[in-house]
């Protein structure tokens, strides 16, 4: 069964670190669902732990995202939409012919985004190339998983990995600049 996913944009009190206050902002989510109808009753139960008591939401927009596949890396805190172009030739007209899919990939920055996207694509058969990766709006994803024993392994698993906290790399500038004296 094929997932939809579709873009929920919610209007809600959010606290602002750099203020300390509560500010009123309208933020995308993903959901995973098979309506419309589904979809806005999911992010109103997924939105609930963000909200105080009292206060409400206001879902200002739904419609359904692009996204072939969603993948939660390790250590990643920001979501990257991949457009991944698989080439296929066609034998009649002897032409190459690419078909456009779009895939959400959590990393902390393009290049990152750029080597989970290969990580993803590692086990395709066919040719693929990578035109673009931009950073998306999406704050964070709520998959379906139906309870069953072996999808709350998959859901611990997701959101093991969704939240994650990302680690920096510090690089040790001797060793980096003795690296540079040898090439």
């Amino acid at each position: 069964m094929s997932v939809t996913w579709y873009e929920c944009k919610v209007k809600y009190a959010k606290f602002d670190e750099a203020s300390g206050l509560r500010k009123l902002k309208t933020e995308p989510f993903l959901v995973d669902a098979v309506s419309y109808t589904e979809a806005e009753k999911r992010i109103t139960e997924e939105m609930r732990p963000f909200l105080n008591e009292g206060e409400g939401m206001l879902i200002t927009n739904i419609k359904v995202a692009n996204f072939a596949e969603v993948h939660p890396f390790e250590n990643a805190d920001r979501w990257f939409k991949s457009k991944v172009a698989l080439i296929a030739y066609d034998e009649n007209s002897g032409k190459e012919r690419k078909m456009n899919q779009y895939l959400l990939v959590q990393a902390n920055d393009v290049k990152e985004a750029y080597e989970n996207t290969q990580h993803v694509m590692r086990d395709t058969m066919g040719e693929y190339s990578i035109p673009a990766i931009a950073e998306s709006p999406v704050v964070d994803v709520f998959p379906y998983f139906t309870g069953e024993e072996e999808d709350a392994e998959r859901i611990e698993e997701f959101n093991r990995l969704k939240e994650s906290v990302p680690t920096f790399n510090t690089e040790d500038e001797a060793l980096a600049l003795e690296d540079s004296l040898t090439e």
